[in-house]
């Protein structure tokens, strides 16, 4: 039992010196939070900077509030979800009072239930409801302390949570050196070092005796006001050597003289009590009752924590808490190698291998003075275990250690493959280079030296997606071919995929046409065929017999891929079958496809995977007009981009500013890309640019910028999606140009698509072009079976703009009636999805029947929000608020306060009366 309690420690000042201007922005928070409002708070700056004390502070302050807590620790990161278990278990108490399929997935994410691996954003949302519910009874503010250490799994989750914080009275407020990604652009209180007056204040707070000035002005100049140094430097040192010029080496970084400083101040402990600090060192956990067993184990008496507790570097309570992550670090270090070793035997043989088998598994690890089979396989296990809660970091950190353990060769090559495929899952692409040559030096079977050039193709795909790229993937296709045909097939398919991206900027040999052509030649796969082999096999004739040839095979793979394969394979090929359902113009597939590609990529926890799955969500709803919802996708992708440092999925990006047509911010962005893609020699970049130029220059109403622009886009007629949108934008804008020949030059190349693919999209498409091509009666007709057929499709973009060209032919016609309503459904329509630049050209065509364009409001009620608009669009199709929450990743909570907000500005009292007010602002109802 644990001899020390809270009533034993000694007292801890919580004067905050030189620190007015931070403590008044948390005291504003606390007050937020208390008067019903949410806030996030990142709390930045040097190790000994005071943000511990900070947040200390503020817990102090939170009177009426529940406070909760958790830490990063360095030790953990590799442990998915052990921040996240920190904050949430104390909360648990609410979990029953969350929908089932968040609480499901929060269980098997905190390792409380067995389940399939979470869905990431579904675990995020869960926390988001319980934080939710917790504050439901009593504000809450929760701290997170050392946010650069948290494991990345409880990063990105509170980073999603801290976006999505609105109605809800909840604060989380983070205390880190360096915020990541996942906190970009959230409020920041810098806490920088102390001013000289309040610095040498303190500093004579830590000193017991007389300090000449000179040395005094030294230690503050030395130390740039940095409260930790300025305390803990002075102790350990005598009075004489206060006295007789005190001074720091510059060339030791500040951190490493806080801990040598700590250093000093456990080497003046008993050895026992030394021995204990390194031993509650060794298990990050902070378990108290876990750190006393393994102290009997080692013979270390309870007495021998109190010269550590009275000198105030740790404390035993509910857990056991040192003063500072510098004095663990200290401990930690103290001990050497061999003690270190035994310190994690000791803790692994008291920790239960039924309830915590990873945690036993890896401090057995720890303490293996040399390899150690055993070990290794069960660090293996725990890979696997890992894997299954969707911890690919974690699985990949198991496998890594147990590769290092492992004494024969061949079972550590092996290994170490196995442990760099993980780490290229995880976007670590730099330890997967160091593993990899591991796996190089160790005897390889033919199978596992084909998978080692596999797995360095891809990862030179993920880190670069430049043009030597399909030529690495397909030599390790070939090589495959003599060992396993399925993994070859799937290489093979890779490989396509590597060569869209090159396009047109294609080393000699690895164009589309090459890759096709070998993975034509490929050995059939044995048995069935799954659906990526259905899909190679479209692809190959897609580029190879033309387009009319390959669709029924592409329609064959893409109704076989509700089957599906292992979800381990899947990512590799789910990807190509959203822009194969595109590119035949299947809207329904495209949506199916695009939404089980991202629920598989988060499940699997593979962030390198994550950004693309992003990128091909987002485009469906970009054409659907659902722009905020794409929007917010978006920003996820920045985030886990910046995780993984991989080149960015920068094309969802491109067709929302495209959309939205904002020319200066959609010109820019066109322009870096541009010379992005060239530089790195993936040509699918290019002709998406020149895709975008050609919708911006159509929106703003400049059919020259924009069918030059068509031109360049379908120059490379092997480039799928953008090339063929551009079809559609070269019609428009050639014949807005005068320019019929041209446009009747794309058009016959895009019905050599559209007529084949034979949906509403495809030939709706095609009819609103011959429309622009025709004359008189003709012309009317090709319009209306236009708004019919794309009336029927999910793409609300395209039909609006049907209404315009329709509309913009009715005034030229001089049926300026007819051109009114048109022009008015389009103008609405385009409004309320946010396509501000077509919105624009609609409005101006409408003023041009002598039309004054009524504002999108009810009478002078403020017009909705894109987030007010998505949920009350969702309400009055009956959603409830917990869908609706779940769809957009919202807590209960802030649906509601946006649904009060919409409804006054709406001047309605209920959801009844919701379906009439939105269709009063316009056929197509506000829409995110």
């Amino acid at each position: 039992m644990d001899p020390y309690s809270a009533a034993e420690r000694p007292g801890r000042a919580t004067r905050l010196t030189g620190r007015d201007g931070e403590r008044n922005v948390l005291d504003r928070l606390v007050g937020a939070v208390r008067a019903g409002e949410s806030r996030v708070l990142v709390v930045r700056g040097d190790p000994g900077a005071g943000k511990t004390v900070l947040l200390d502070y503020l817990a102090g302050r939170a009177r009426g509030c529940r406070i909760a807590r958790a830490a990063g620790v360095q030790s953990e990161m590799e442990l998915a979800f052990a921040g996240l278990h920190q904050l949430c278990a104390p909360l648990l108490d609410h979990l029953d009072r969350i929908p089932v399929p968040q609480r499901d997935a929060l269980r098997t994410a905190l390792g409380l239930a067995a389940g399939p691996p979470p869905d990431r954003f579904l675990v995020g949302l869960a926390v988001l409801s319980l934080l939710s519910e917790v504050a439901g009874g009593q504000p809450l503010i929760c701290l997170i302390d050392d946010e650069q250490w948290l494991d990345q799994a409880t990063a990105l989750t509170l980073g999603f949570v801290a976006r999505r914080l609105a109605a809800d009275p909840v604060a989380l407020v983070f205390a880190t050196r360096d915020p990541g990604a996942e906190l970009a652009r959230q409020p920041e209180l810098v806490v920088a070092g102390l001013k000289d007056d309040h610095a040498r204040t303190l500093l004579d707070s830590a000193l017991a005796g007389p300090l000449d000035a000179r040395v005094r002005d030294l230690i503050i100049a030395e130390t740039r006001g940095n409260p930790l140094a300025l305390l803990e430097l002075p102790r350990g040192l005598t009075p004489a050597e206060l006295a007789g010029g005190f001074g720091l080496p510059a060339v030791t970084p500040l951190t490493n003289r806080i801990e040598a400083s700590f250093g000093r101040q456990l080497d003046a402990l008993p050895a026992q009590t030394r021995r204990l600090l390194q031993l509650a060192a060794a298990d990050p956990s902070g378990d108290r009752a876990l750190v006393w067993r393994a102290a009997e184990r080692l013979g270390i008496g309870v007495q021998a924590g109190t010269p550590a507790i009275e000198a105030g570097l740790v404390e035993f309570d509910g857990q056991v808490r040192f003063r500072h992550p510098l004095t663990r670090s200290a401990a930690y270090r103290s001990a050497p190698l061999a003690e270190r070793q035994q310190l994690h035997a000791a803790l692994a043989e008291v920790t239960d291998p039924q309830l915590d088998p990873d945690r036993r598994a890896w401090h057995l690890a720890q303490a293996a003075p040399d390899r150690d089979e055993e070990v290794a396989t069960e660090l293996e296990r725990s890979a696997d275990r890992a894997q299954a809660r969707g911890g690919v970091a974690a699985a990949a950190a198991f496998l890594e250690r147990a590769a290092l353990l492992t004494g024969d060769p061949a079972r550590r090559a092996g290994r170490a493959l196995a442990a760099a495929q993980a780490k290229v899952q995880a976007g670590a692409s730099g330890a997967a280079q160091g593993l990899l040559a591991i796996a190089e030096t160790g005897p390889l079977s033919d199978l596992e030296q084909a998978r080692l050039e596999l797995v360095r193709a891809r990862l030179a795909s993920a880190t670069s997606r430049d043009a030597e790229a399909p030529l690495l993937l397909l030599r390790a296709a070939e090589r495959l071919e003599r060992i396993d045909i399925g993994l070859a097939r799937a290489t093979y398919l890779d490989a396509v995929a590597a060569a869209m991206f090159a396009g047109r900027l294609a080393s000699p040999g690895g164009s589309t046409m090459d890759v096709t052509r070998a993975a034509a030649a490929a050995p059939r796969p044995p048995g069935r065929p799954r659906p990526p082999d259905l899909l190679l096999d479209g692809l190959a004739a897609l580029y190879n017999q033309g387009y009319a040839a390959a669709v029924p095979l592409l329609r064959q793979a893409l109704a076989a891929a509700d089957s599906g394969t292992p979800s381990d394979e899947e990512p590799h090929w789910l990807w190509l079958a959203c822009v194969v359902a595109s590119h035949v113009w299947d809207d329904e597939r495209w949506e199916l496809l695009s939404r089980r590609y991202i629920e598989l990529v988060r499940k699997m926890g593979a962030l390198a995977e994550l950004p693309l799955a992003l990128d091909r969500r987002a485009r469906p709803l970009l054409f659907a007009g659902e722009l905020a919802a794409a929007a917010a996708l978006l920003d996820e992708t920045r985030t886990v981009e910046a995780a993984t440092g991989n080149p960015p999925w920068r094309y969802g990006e491109l067709s929302l500013a495209a959309f939205r047509g904002n020319e200066a911010s959609a010109a820019a962005l066109i322009s870096s890309i541009m010379a992005d893609v060239t530089q790195r020699g993936e040509g699918y970049g290019i002709t998406a640019a020149e895709w975008a130029n050609s919708v911006l220059g159509n929106g703003l109403g400049r059919p020259r910028d924009a069918m030059a622009a068509a031109e360049r886009a379908t120059g490379y007629p092997g480039d799928m999606g953008f090339s063929k949108w551009a079809l559609v934008e070269l019609v428009e804008a050639a014949v807005h140009s005068g320019m019929t020949e041209t446009a009747a030059g794309a058009y016959r190349r895009l019905t050599a698509m559209t007529g084949p693919a034979g949906t509403d999209w495809a030939l709706g498409l095609a009819a609103r072009s011959r429309a622009l091509l025709s004359d008189g009666d003709e012309a009317e007709g090709c319009y209306r079976e236009a708004l019919d057929r794309l009336g029927r499709t999910r793409l609300r973009v395209e039909l609006a703009r049907a209404h315009l060209l329709y509309g913009e032919w009715l005034r030229r016609a001089g049926r300026r009636t007819d051109a009114r309503l048109q022009l008015r459904t389009a103008h609405e329509m385009l409004d309320a999805m946010g396509l501000a630049a077509f919105a624009e050209r609609a409005r101006r065509e409408l003023a041009a029947t002598g039309e004054t364009v009524r504002a999108r409001t009810v009478e002078t009620i403020t017009v909705l929000t894109a987030q007010e608009a998505c949920i009350a669009r969702l309400a009055s199709d009956g959603r409830t608020n917990a869908e609706i929450g779940g769809q957009l990743f919202l807590s209960v909570r802030t649906v509601e306060w946006h649904l009060r907000k919409t409804f006054i500005k709406l001047g309605i009292g209920s959801r009844r009366e919701l379906r009439t007010a939105l269709d009063y602002l316009g056929p197509d109802r506000p829409a995110a």
